[in-house]
């Protein structure tokens, strides 16, 4: 699940700021904190970059920016495609133990189109409940069954609460993503980062490589 974290976050800050190089990519999802709560190093940002052109998901193009070398990296179609399967995927999967996937494909969800988010978020809601009914299944074994040490079903109860509270929490995002709120692919955003953040300079940098880039094929 950590390499499906790693890909989608990596995949999906390209789709956001592309055309982008990898240093930006590395600064951009550093600032998010994802070396901390993600525990997404710096290292793994430039390997996977490297996976991602390598299995045809994104674009390398070796441009020259002000008389140094600079690869840029843009998706593909077939990235696209498998970055909407890939944030399909963490967000139906159900690991309460293991959450990383789908906050990071939360994180994500408006580089889809809001009809897809819903989707994925309702199959979410139905697995969450389809869990609670194996956690609650279990707890019965334990209780019914042959004595098992107190910690055990500690466990199994925490897991049955956590799906608990997330589908309580599920159910309100879906509303609100229902009733319009947030932001999704090919919707206006009414968000703008503020005049320190780096994603203001990503915007101007985005604009010079798309120069360089269409230069490059006239």
């Amino acid at each position: 699940m950590a390499a499906l974290a790693t890909t989608v976050t990596v995949l999906g800050a390209v789709a956001l700021f592309e055309p982008v190089n990898g240093y930006q990519v590395r600064r951009e999802l550093l600032s998010w904190g994802l070396d901390q709560w993600a525990q997404i190093k710096p290292g793994s940002i430039y390997s996977m970059l490297t996976t991602l052109t390598r299995d045809g998901s994104v674009d390398r193009h070796d441009v020259e920016d002000d008389g140094r070398p600079v690869a840029v990296y843009t998706t593909t179609e077939a990235g696209r495609s498998r970055l909407g399967d890939l944030l399909c995927t963490a967000l139906t999967v159900v690991d309460p133990l293991s959450p990383l996937p789908f906050h990071v494909g939360l994180m994500l969800a408006g580089l889809l189109p809001r009809e897809d988010a819903v989707r994925c978020l309702t199959t979410r809601r139905q697995n969450l409940r389809s869990a609670t009914e194996d956690f609650e299944a279990t707890l019965r074994a334990l209780t019914d069954g042959e004595p098992a040490p107190p910690h055990i079903a500690g466990v199994v109860a925490l897991g049955r609460e956590l799906v608990r509270t997330e589908a309580d929490w599920l159910d309100h995002r879906l509303q609100q993503i229902e009733a319009g709120e947030f932001t999704f692919a090919g919707e206006p955003s009414s968000w703008q980062p503020p005049p320190e953040d780096p994603g203001r300079q990503m915007g101007a940098e985005r604009a010079r490589y798309r120069r360089l880039l269409q230069r490059r094929r006239a």
